[in-house]
């Protein structure tokens, strides 16, 4: 019984109420509902109200301060929730979770209808279809960068033909060298003949020239060593080479040439003299002996020629091979300096995109297009036209809208112009806000959009114009795949004395070239009213 009268007693002096309310029970698409929870409770008591989105189906538009007034021993707080739907039906307000002290208590649930907006058709004034207006592209210098590309590409060219690949006139040596080696020979005694080697009395040098000249032959045609070896050497191998019948010299063009060789060794190490008609004689000696040996020497057989052709085949096939891998090389040599280049001066990543042919920086530099939608006119710069959508595309009914839309998959670019209407006074009452945010409740329910940020504010257009924005950033799940791609969005909504726009655009997340090309579309946008459609048509 005790415990009875203090537990009365207990609750009477922890009395707690909790009721809510709303200001109508019956709205239009878009508009709000002032849904308010009354906490009556002691002064002591600690009480929370709802946060987020609790009121589902029903969408949170903004939560009021809470409101608190004094009556008697106890406190009233009061909190109004601004409520929407931007789909027509009926619906319940759940029951909401109030907490006071450590103790749960729980409004009542509350019914709302949402009705479609009538539109009469037959108070629309009707227009003429506005005439085909060319567009105007932007200028691109495109081909100013091919012809100077081009130019390169043709110097370079040019370069390595003169350098490399073209057949330079051959040099008085170069063409002696390519004669066999009698030709060689006869020409070289007829320019030591030309020389002042005996005028100027340098006997050493005429000699050394003229024992060069037979030594060289004999290294070609008979003994391989005749260069390096000494006179004694040279002349016990040519016998040598004469009793073997290897080479049928006589004995006097041996005797003859050991004469000679060593009066040049007297000549060059012993510092001899000898007169002017002994070194004569020995020109001729050296000049006959040439004959001599000449034609002592077998002709060439038929497989010695062809393999001296093949010879001359594969020298000219290894000199064919280092031209193609010099040009190669400073082909890539070019191709890694220019690209090293431009990469220091316009960065790496900028160079790679352009080069493996970015989608994005494709549609930021291209040529774009500037269009006027709707009377009075909506205009804006795109990387192409909106394609206006067909009725059974659009995902509504009301004829009244107008959807034009760009899409391009490869870089997740969505682009989308929606125009209503707005001489119905029920599509007055709704705000640019309003408008704003209905289109972040259509990406939730068309592209389950999850994870949305939003940042809203006021947006001028580039002629003065202002209206409403809502941006930031959403996660769009890929079909078929459990991976997300990150998103950003920005809208922007306008209401002039005619029409309702409503325009965004959705890109990626973290494609540097989608950024430049939203901020290249929202700064290109103009609206118009009806009198300066007009003068811009004058002008």
């Amino acid at each position: 019984m005790v415990l009875a009268i203090v537990s009365c007693f207990y609750s009477l002096i922890s009395f707690s109420q909790v009721t809510s309310e709303v200001d109508t029970t019956k709205i239009r698409i878009g508009e709000q509902i002032n849904y308010k929870i009354n906490v009556e409770t002691d002064t002591t008591n600690l009480v929370v109200f709802p946060e987020g989105q609790t009121f589902m189906p029903l969408e949170a538009v903004e939560a009021l301060k809470i409101d608190t007034t004094k009556k008697e021993s106890k406190f009233v707080l009061s909190r109004i929730y601004k409520l929407t739907q931007f789909d027509s039906g009926a619906y319940t307000i759940p029951r909401q979770k109030i907490i006071i002290g450590e103790k749960p208590f729980y409004t009542d649930s509350l019914g709302v209808e949402v009705n479609t907006i009538k539109v009469d058709t037959t108070k629309q004034k009707l227009y003429d279809i506005k005439p085909i207006i060319e567009v105007d592209k932007s200028s691109s210098n495109w081909w100013k960068w091919l012809l100077l590309i081009l130019a390169i590409i043709g110097i370079i060219g040019f370069l390595l033909y003169w350098f490399i690949w073209r057949k330079k006139p051959l040099t008085e040596e170069e063409e002696i060298a390519l004669l066999p080696p009698y030709e060689r020979a006869k020409i070289s005694l007829k320019k030591l003949d030309e020389s002042q080697y005996l005028i100027r009395s340098e006997v050493k040098e005429y000699y050394s020239e003229l024992t060069q000249i037979i030594r060289s032959y004999l290294d070609e045609k008979v003994y391989e060593r005749s260069l390096e070896s000494t006179t004694d050497e040279l002349i016990e191998r040519l016998q040598l080479l004469k009793e073997g019948n290897q080479v049928p010299l006589t004995k006097d063009t041996i005797k003859n040439l050991e004469s000679i060789l060593k009066r040049a060794d007297l000549v060059k190490f012993a510092k001899s003299l000898p007169e002017t008609g002994l070194i004569v004689m020995d020109r001729a000696t050296i000049e006959k002996e040439l004959d001599n040996v000449k034609a002592s020497l077998p002709e060439p057989s038929e497989e010695e020629k062809l393999l001296d052709q093949k010879y001359k085949e594969e020298q000219e096939r290894k000199k064919k091979r280092n031209k193609v891998i010099l040009t190669g090389a400073i082909s890539l040599f070019l191709l890694i300096a220019t690209y090293v280049g431009f990469g220091l001066k316009f960065g790496f990543g900028y160079v790679n995109d352009t080069l493996l042919r970015h989608e994005s920086k494709v549609l930021l530099e291209g040529e774009w297009v500037t269009s006027k939608y709707g009377i009075p006119p909506f205009e804006i710069s795109t990387p192409d036209v909106l394609r206006r959508l067909k009725k059974e595309e659009k995902g509504f009914n009301d004829s009244d809208y107008d959807k034009f839309l760009y899409v391009n998959e490869e870089s997740h670019l969505s682009i989308c112009l929606i125009i209503a209407d707005n001489s119905d006074e029920s599509i007055q009452l709704l705000d640019e806000k309003t408008l704003g945010l209905a289109q972040i409740n259509a990406f939730e329910k068309e592209l389950k959009a999850e994870n949305i940020v939003v940042i809203d504010g006021e947006f001028e257009t580039d002629n003065g114009f202002k209206g409403f924005q809502v941006k930031g950033t959403m996660n769009i799940p890929i079909q078929g795949s459990e991976n997300n791609i990150g998103t950003s969005y920005k809208i922007v909504s306008f209401k002039n004395e005619k029409k309702i726009f409503v325009f965004y655009v959705l890109f990626e997340t973290d494609d540097s070239y989608s950024v430049e090309i939203e901020e290249k579309i929202y700064n290109s946008i103009k609206i118009y009213t009806q009198g300066q459609e007009k003068e811009e048509e004058q002008k």
